[in-house]
């Protein structure tokens, strides 16, 4: 059984910058995490994503040179720095693992997960 704990959500002004993090517990930390965020009445999107252990990523295009997805194996951390922040930026940002999807291609969606955090708002004021 895995754990996820998301943390370092918050509200800030357009421009601005946050990073969030995922702490793992659990018998094998591995595997792919994605960040995945969702507004209340629409589909929860796919952010970004990392391999443990690996430095390959992919990113929505609504956030791509903003958003850096970074890993600490040591600590059993993924972040997530969000940087030039937008009001659309706006949702609750959940962290995923337990993937079973092949190879990283369909990372996106949200049904090949297993493991879910609580997740952590974010909010971003014009």
């Amino acid at each position: 059984q895995v754990q996820l704990v998301e943390s370092g959500g918050g509200s800030v002004q357009t421009g601005e910058s946050l990073r969030l993090s995922c702490a793992s517990s659990g018998y094998v930390y591995g595997g792919r995490r994605t960040w995945f965020r969702q507004v209340p009445g629409k589909d929860r999107e796919g952010v970004a994503t990392t391999y443990i252990g690996y430095g390959s990523s992919y990113y929505h295009d609504s956030v791509k040179g903003r958003f850096t997805i970074s890993q600490d194996t040591a600590q059993r951390l993924v972040y997530l720095q969000m940087n030039s922040l937008k009001p659309e930026d706006t949702a609750m940002y959940y962290c995923a693992g337990g993937y079973k999807g092949p190879d990283g291609l369909l990372w996106a969606r949200g049904d090949l997960y297993d493991y879910w955090g609580q997740g952590t708002q974010v909010t971003v004021s014009s």
